[in-house]
């Protein structure tokens, strides 16, 4: 199945479907306040729940890669939706903090076994361009989740209690499993999947790991979503800290980004019509290369909080385009093992961003330090790039 003839119902199905990550990890962080005071406990030790889930889910995605790859991905994706949802309500009855971290790690768990079956789905439809197109598409769907997340939390918490915001959760994981079943694996959008050879667990990982071409693409992604998350950490002392903006103010600045990322994602579209997936992606880090030059200059310059804000909007709009052709290039190489793949790609992206966000933490609390860091992450996907480009000119010279 070409992605032309992919259905926009197949497409729609597999971004909710991804949309479940950033809806648990976003929706309630309107509730910390809330949580806290109801857990008779910190803020700061409510925003443990959200480091937990992060490092679980990386564990939950390299369970379920080679997993989906082994037993099918309708076994793993729906027994993930399962564990997801009964998660939710146990965190929604949490009278203390250690069933909500405890609830929180299994939740990210099964969400982990949900997520990695949609890039393995994708890779057993299409390939190439094909594939970066409907990856392209789905994300341009998804983009839209963190930004509306807390706004969908902020909603619920105004109906009632924090507790209302996981059973929501819940709700929306039951509902995806006849939206699924219908769709994805009895409706148009079944496919027949590569047969994949019989392997155990740790063999699968060692052949993606042995494929040396395909390394590269895991330590690309790390580096991108890295600088997303390094923002998404500061965003709030960026705009009130250091601009001194109002929250609503905050809000716009930060939506601002969501449309950059927008705007790369229908570009990317329009482009791979013309060009391979791997040259767009060059192109979209270059774009981030040169955001994050004018980023440093703002902080060390003292520009103007708009001129930063373009700054940082090329910045973070080029994840827009780097990460679906990221994940098209990387899963080429995986035509019998996308699960096991897209599991290390996956994990690799979270577990690595979440690390590097902590470590954040000890750095000084300046914009200054915030934008170097962002750059340090970003350098080693520049790397990538010259690196990507000097391969690539030298199989053009060898032909």
């Amino acid at each position: 199945m070409t992605q032309s003839k992919t259905p926009f119902i197949v497409v729609l199905s597999l971004a909710m479907t991804m949309m479940l990550g950033p809806f648990s990890m976003d929706t309630y962080l309107p509730a910390f306040p809330v949580i806290g005071e109801s857990l008779g406990i910190s803020q700061q030790a409510v925003s443990l729940s959200v480091s937990v889930y992060v490092f679980a889910l990386a564990l939950g995605q390299l369970i379920g890669g080679a997993l989906s790859d082994r037993f099918g991905r309708q076994r793993v994706l729906m027994s993930g939706l399962a564990i997801f949802a009964l998660s939710s309500i146990v965190i929604g009855m949490a009278d203390s903090l250690n069933t909500l971290l405890g609830g929180r790690a299994i939740q990210a768990i099964g969400a982990g076994l949900t997520l990695v079956s949609v890039p393995a789905l994708v890779r057993d439809r299409v390939a190439g361009r094909d594939a970066a197109k409907l990856f392209s598409m789905m994300g341009f769907i998804m983009v839209l989740a963190p930004g509306i997340a807390p706004s969908v939390g902020s909603a619920i918490l105004a109906l009632g209690s924090w507790h209302y915001i996981f059973f929501a959760l819940a709700v929306y994981a039951v509902l995806l499993v006849p939206l699924l079943v219908r769709v994805i694996f009895t409706g148009t959008g079944k496919v027949s999947r590569a047969k994949s050879p019989k392997m155990s667990l740790l063999a699968r990982y060692k052949l993606v790991l042995t494929t040396k071409p395909a390394l590269p693409f895991i330590v690309w992604q790390a580096a991108s979503f890295s600088t997303l998350m390094m923002f998404i950490t500061y965003a709030s002392f960026i705009y009130q800290g250091h601009f001194g903006q109002s929250p609503s103010s905050f809000s716009m600045l930060f939506a601002a980004n969501i449309v950059a990322m927008l705007i790369f994602n229908i570009l990317n579209r329009v482009l791979l019509s013309r060009l391979p997936s791997l040259r767009i992606l060059q192109l979209a880090t270059g774009c981030q290369a040169v955001g994050i030059l004018l980023l440093v200059m703002a902080a060390f310059m003292d520009w103007s909080l708009y001129a930063f804000l373009a700054a940082m909007m090329l910045t973070i709009g080029a994840v827009g385009a780097i990460s679906p052709n990221i994940q098209a290039c990387f899963l080429e190489f995986f035509p019998t093992s996308s699960g096991t793949a897209a599991a290390l790609l996956g994990a690799a992206q979270f577990g690595i961003a979440g690390i590097l966000s902590g470590l954040s933490a000890l750095l000084p609390h300046t914009l200054e330090a915030v934008i170097l860091a962002m750059a340090a992450c970003g350098s080693v996907g520049y790397l990538m790039l010259a690196r990507s480009i000097i391969k690539g000119r030298a199989a053009v010279e060898a032909h």
